[in-house]
């Protein structure tokens, strides 16, 4: 939920526009061509990450090096995370 807020800054009538843009740019008939594409080699980047990460662990691992930090910093941002949403989402209630 905050992560669009930030990421985006982009209210719906732009993302309207830019759609309209997209589509005479390229053509209604090839923007799902394009969409597909683009969602294949995010899915593909999202592999490699994850493959890169198992193998970072792996090896980590097998080198004897305590991975155990890692997951309690992970631990303390989900922590951090869910206490801000939980301020935020009282905050959005008053507004």
């Amino acid at each position: 939920m905050i992560q669009q807020a930030i990421l985006l800054f982009i209210s719906g009538a732009e993302i309207g526009f830019i759609l309209f843009i997209a589509i005479l740019v390229f053509g209604a008939d090839k923007l799902p061509e394009i969409a597909r594409g683009l969602g294949k080699g995010m899915r593909t980047l999202k592999d490699a990450t994850n493959d890169i990460k198992h193998e970072i662990t792996k090896t980590a691992e097998q080198h004897g090096l305590d991975t155990s930090v890692t997951k309690d910093v992970k631990k303390e941002i989900d922590k951090v995370k869910e206490d801000l949403e939980d301020f935020t989402g009282s905050v959005k209630r008053k507004i």
